[in-house]
């Protein structure tokens, strides 16, 4: 790919922009199927007494002849006791998929049910509400739809006083909305967007978590996109979530990690990034990512993991909106102490979550593509040697941090300097060792990089045996013209 050319190296046909523009084509592929990874999932709220727990009907499968008893009861009973216990028995019932099918195949059981939950007796409602949550966390769709009824009656009790109540309403939407689209058409029309952000606003922290759990399968919903995001990001739920995420002794950690993953789906649909952007929310992520590594150097680190990873994700892909450099989104995260708290975090990750290195290491990536100032903090810290560290780690591991210092090398020759001398071609010559094609790629082109803005590494790479190791891969058909170009290089560079 490379060869000589007036006295210096140059690619054929193409230039070091070439190179950039392979790599950004090979991440927006990754950044794609990164945007489809979701978290759909169901929660449930069980509070069964140690008098339920015991009692007989426990986990018990009723059949229709029950389950019309049981209703009747709720309905018609003389004592509120006697209606409460019947309720609570079909709760304890529904808990099983044999009676949650049974339940929805009796005619009149739902609209019996959504009588019960409208009616003036607030224990009573809170007892229908909990069967109609017992159905909404069945795995079966058909489930949720019989649910359709009770749904604008849901949503208008998200405006009550109970607390407890919003509480169990919000998990019961979230549990409907990812099961149906049926569902969410209905509940669309019906102003679930602005009921949550009525919501958002309330002072109690197990309602906006709950509230942040609903809105988050709402967002993961596949047409979100056209039909969601835009009356989401219309509303006031931005600003009051990225408030949700500043740092702080205010900052709660279960409802900032559900607002953080809303955060996250909103972003990767890419409807108006722009918008969260001037809202702050590339300060707001930047700010709490320092936060996050100190409560790691402060041992507090307990269910971190949880928190840092939307967080990494949501600053990774606004990084790449062209609207980041019109509003100086790069300024906003203050160059070192991003990295060096980046750094904090992949040692943490190191140790005790390696899963989370990729994450880590796709915002370096991002943050060091196109801003010389973060090379500069990357070489100024020293953190070129802690980076090579983590080479052996995985082949996704070796890629990303391999990709990081292509582009610290592209930055040109003054970068380049800072590479080598140095542990660098030493840990290159470990890479082109390995098995793995993306990563013997990765390590190609940084070396032609290196070959091109400081021509004695070439040398150096001789008198390291590096031809040996290019050797290798000399037969392998997606590496053959790299390897022959650098090989030609080295030895006439």
């Amino acid at each position: 790919m490379w060869n000589r050319r007036q006295g210096r190296l140059r690619p054929v046909g193409c230039g070091v922009e070439e190179l950039r523009r392979r790599r950004r084509e090979r991440e927006a592929a990754l950044r794609k199927a990164r945007r489809e990874q979701q978290l759909v999932s169901k929660r449930l709220l069980r509070d069964d007494t140690p008098e339920e727990a015991e009692s007989g009907c426990m986990d018990l499968i009723l059949g229709e002849a029950e389950i019309q008893q049981f209703l009747w009861s709720a309905q018609r009973g003389t004592e509120e006791k006697e209606r409460e216990g019947a309720l609570a028995s079909l709760r304890r019932g529904l808990q099983r998929p044999e009676t949650q099918q049974t339940f929805i195949r009796l005619e009149g059981s739902m609209r019996t049910l959504v009588g019960l939950l409208t009616s003036n007796q607030a224990l009573l409602q809170l007892e229908a509400a909990r069967c109609l949550h017992e159905l909404s966390h069945s795995e079966q769709s058909a489930v949720a739809e019989a649910c359709l009824p009770a749904t604008s009656y849901l949503l208008t009790y998200l405006s009550g006083h109970s607390s407890d109540f919003i509480e169990l309403c919000l998990y019961t939407l979230g549990n409907l909305i990812v099961e149906s689209e049926a569902v969410r058409s209905k509940l669309l029309p019906q102003g679930i967007v602005p009921a949550l952000a009525a919501c958002i606003q309330s002072p109690h922290q197990t309602v906006l978590e709950a509230l942040g759990y609903a809105l988050s399968q709402l967002l993961q919903a596949k047409e979100a996109p056209e039909k969601i995001i835009p009356s989401v990001l219309g509303s006031t739920l931005p600003q009051h979530m990225l408030q949700l995420l500043q740092p702080g002794p205010k900052l709660n950690p279960g409802v900032a990690v559900e607002f953080a993953w809303c955060l996250h789906y909103i972003i990767c649909s890419q409807v108006n990034n722009a918008l969260l952007i001037t809202h702050g929310a590339l300060s707001t992520l930047g700010l709490l990512l320092l936060d996050l590594a100190g409560a790691v150097q402060r041992s507090e680190d307990a269910g971190l993991e949880l928190l840092v990873c939307p967080v990494l994700r949501c600053l990774s892909n606004l990084l790449t909106e062209p609207a980041v450099d019109a509003v100086g989104g790069q300024m906003e995260l203050r160059d070192e102490r991003i990295v060096a708290s980046l750094f904090i975090l992949l040692q943490f990750f190191l140790q005790k979550q390696p899963s989370l290195l990729p994450e880590g290491l796709w915002l370096l990536n991002n943050l060091t593509a196109n801003s010389p100032s973060f090379c500069t903090s990357l070489l100024s810290l020293d953190l070129i040697e802690p980076l090579l560290q983590l080479l052996p780690v995985s082949n996704v591991v070796s890629v990303l941090v391999l990709t990081v210092l292509c582009n610290v090398a592209e930055k040109g020759p003054a970068y380049c300097w800072h590479l080598w001398p140095g542990p660098l071609l030493s840990s290159l010559l470990d890479t082109l060792a390995f098995s793995d094609t993306e990563v013997v790629g990765q390590t190609l082109e940084l070396l032609q990089l290196l070959f091109l803005y400081r021509p004695e590494t070439a040398q150096a790479f001789l008198q390291q045996s590096g031809l040996q190791a290019l050797k290798r891969h000399e037969e392998e058909a997606q590496l053959q013209d790299r390897v022959h170009a650098l090989q030609q290089t080295a030895l006439h560079g």
